[in-house]
């Protein structure tokens, strides 16, 4: 066993990975570390290059850097667990991580991020949104603090159960140092911490002096034991360790000394990486970009520990603050998909991510699935019911949505006359809109998009594409709105081409509303109640279309008919919708897929209080090829509007699915 333990320790102190310490004379832990020695000259490291300070620190000898094993509380004939640490080390663990050219990324929606308002998920949804972004490329996953609830808990448990695979090695538990006057292996939390089973921990520790004195009410040499204490004994039970030192760069701000000696504690007590944290979202980016500078001459750079940055957007700062750091040297980026977070949130990781990538050339892990961001994006806002922002840069819907008529023609010209970059690299798309301010090429781009023109040399269009501009404008002036409502400018393309019918028409309509309730508070009573689903109107819709085998004896040609249906609803929209649903679906089965997502209303000139006119908006979903699109219609009679609204998103179906191509006679004159 001697012998062997020799010929390890003797081929990795070739590589220059091994360092023994010798508490009390007596060799007892093996560590797998970079090599150090207790006087190394100090390097000062800037964006461009490193140079040698002139000037020598010295270090009292402490615990290794990494991961500590051991020796004697394995089995004298068991050394497997020290090829499995040698094989599972991440390059973090024998060198630092140096930006802007290399970053680690650090996820933090799971924990940081639902402590924003209104954001509560289950453990199941964790585990989802984990398994999302562990798949997208985040080098690790910070899912919860085990000591603090007891969903987190569940998590961690469900998590260590197989039921992430792969993906539970980058699982990052998350707590704090010790208690003051306790020792760390008493400590609850601190057990909570190991008892996660995850490979890392990152724990939380004050970083700003005024913070220890006022808010922990302790000493400043006690705070420093606390977070030696409890990175020591973390390190001792095989754990990778990361320290978040919070307020950081206020507390550098008010005593750039202690700060450091904050940072000094956490390394030589074993500590792979130092998060440095603008916890109260208030630096500025030159702010950030010279203490992180100080960070890396002091204790950064190959040789030392790696730097990490943890922005908050109460300034809206955190992206740009983020990638500073990194370009002074941060080798890890924190932060949460969305930006979702306490008060104005985190660093958006969607943002930061590509700005890195596209932006700065940095090489990261997830860089290589850089086109599936929009898709995380916008799952993680799913799972946490969560509208998503249209306006995201990169991953937001209108991140490369162009409106002015000019912009337009530019982009027929050349993509790159108003995009910075090809949206198709984070997984978006470019999209025209229609509106006032569009201009012929809007709407051309919209008839390509739709097939109508093969060749931009085709002006058989011009005229049709101005009138339908000049409709659009006519439109928006009496309230419509067509940015949000693509599939009611596809329709209004489609009518204006030769030929062209709906697949139905509805002839007429009428709804009605019946009701014993007049008292205004019994009445807001029943109809809160579990019995509110009640019918309380009922509609007729007649629609024109085709027939049926059912309807006629079918001869091979198209035989229209007119079919009459009346449904009672909750309401008279309600019964409306299924009415016209009714009446369509014998010769249309294929709405069976179809589901109402959204409705919206909006008074438009409230000034004229009950005659005013209603803009309403309907979304839809496909829930067969999970597609959705939206319609919108405006009138003073708002049960008019919402049928408007439900014809146009209903006819759209049934054109993408082209299951029926009816022409009109003027197709054939």
């Amino acid at each position: 066993m001697r012998l062997l333990l020799l010929l390890v320790f003797a081929s990795a102190s070739a590589l220059g990975f091994v360092a023994v310490r010798y508490p009390l004379g007596v060799p007892s832990r093996l560590s797998l570390s970079p090599q150090r020695s207790s006087s190394l000259p100090s390097l000062r490291y800037t964006p461009r290059q490193w140079e040698p300070q002139l000037e020598t620190r010295t270090r009292t000898p402490s615990p290794p850097d990494t991961t500590q094993f051991d020796i004697s509380r394995a089995p004298p004939s068991d050394t497997s667990f020290i090829f499995e640490a040698m094989n599972s080390l991440s390059p973090i663990d024998v060198r630092g991580i140096v930006g802007p050219k290399e970053v680690i990324v650090y996820d933090t929606t799971l924990r940081d991020g639902t402590q924003g308002e209104s954001i509560s998920i289950s453990s199941t949804d964790k585990l989802k949104i984990a398994s999302h972004l562990s798949g997208f490329g985040m080098d690790y996953v910070e899912a919860g603090w085990p000591g603090s609830n007891p969903k987190d808990r569940e998590f961690f448990d469900r998590a260590n159960g197989a039921e992430l695979g792969e993906a539970v090695h980058k699982l990052v538990a998350f707590g704090s140092t010790r208690r003051r006057g306790v020792d760390a292996s008493e400590d609850k939390q601190i057990a909570a911490l190991i008892d996660s089973g995850t490979p890392t921990v990152c724990i939380v520790a004050k970083g700003h002096a005024w913070q220890v004195e006022e808010i922990l009410r302790t000493t400043r040499e006690e705070n420093l034991a606390m977070i030696s204490d409890s990175v020591s004994y973390l390190c001792s039970h095989g754990r990778r360790v990361f320290v978040d030192l919070e307020h950081f760069f206020d507390g550098y701000a008010h005593d750039p000394m202690y700060a450091l000696e904050c940072c000094r504690a956490a390394s030589e007590a074993g500590a792979r990486c130092l998060v440095l944290c603008d916890t109260n979202g208030g630096s500025m980016p030159w702010q950030i970009g010279d203490a992180v500078q100080e960070v890396m001459a002091k204790l950064g750079g190959p040789r030392g520990v790696t730097v990490g940055i943890h922005c908050h957007n109460d300034c809206g700062m955190a992206v740009a603050n983020s990638v500073v750091a990194c370009q002074n040297g941060a080798g890890m980026v924190q932060g949460t998909v969305n930006g979702i977070g306490e008060r104005t949130g985190n660093a958006n990781l969607c943002s930061v991510v590509p700005a890195l990538g596209l932006h700065v050339g940095s090489d990261m892990t997830c860089r290589k699935s850089m086109d599936a961001i929009t898709g995380l994006s916008r799952t993680v806002s799913e799972v946490m019911n969560q509208s998503p922002d249209t306006s995201a840069p990169f991953v937001g819907s209108s991140a490369f949505a162009h409106k002015g008529g000019l912009h337009v023609a530019a982009m027929e010209r050349h993509s790159d006359s108003y995009q910075h970059i090809d949206p198709a690299a984070v997984g978006n798309q470019m999209r025209v809109l229609i509106s006032e301010l569009s201009g012929r090429q809007n709407i051309m781009k919209k008839i390509k998009d739709a097939g109508f023109i093969t060749n931009d040399d085709d002006h058989s269009w011009n005229e049709r594409a101005l009138a339908i501009l000049d409709r659009v404008k006519k439109l928006e002036n009496i309230g419509y709105t067509f940015e949000g409502a693509e599939a009611s400018v596809h329709l209004m393309v489609l009518h204006a081409t030769r030929g062209y019918c709906s697949p139905f028409k509805v002839v007429d309509y009428n709804a009605f509303v019946f009701g014993s309730d007049i008292d205004s508070a019994s009445r807001v009573v029943a109809k809160m109640s579990a019995t509110s689903r009640a019918a309380t109107a009922r509609a007729t819709v007649k629609v024109h279309t085709i027939a049926t085998d059912e309807d006629t004896e079918f001869d091979g040609s198209i035989v229209e008919i007119e079919r009459l249906e009346v449904c009672d609803g909750s309401g008279p929209i309600d019964a409306l919708s299924s009415a016209l649903m009714k009446a369509l679906l014998p010769s249309h089965p294929y709405l069976s897929n179809i589901e109402l997502t959204d409705y919206k209303v909006r008074i438009l000139d409230p000034k004229l209080a009950t005659g005013a006119a209603s803009r309403v908006m309907i979304e839809f979903r496909d829930n067969f090829t999970e597609t959705t699109w939206s319609t919108v219609s405006v009138d003073r009679n708002v049960i008019s509007a919402s049928l408007n609204a439900l014809v146009d998103g209903y006819e759209y179906a049934l054109i993408e699915q082209a299951q029926l191509c009816m022409l009109c006679d003027d197709f054939f004159e």
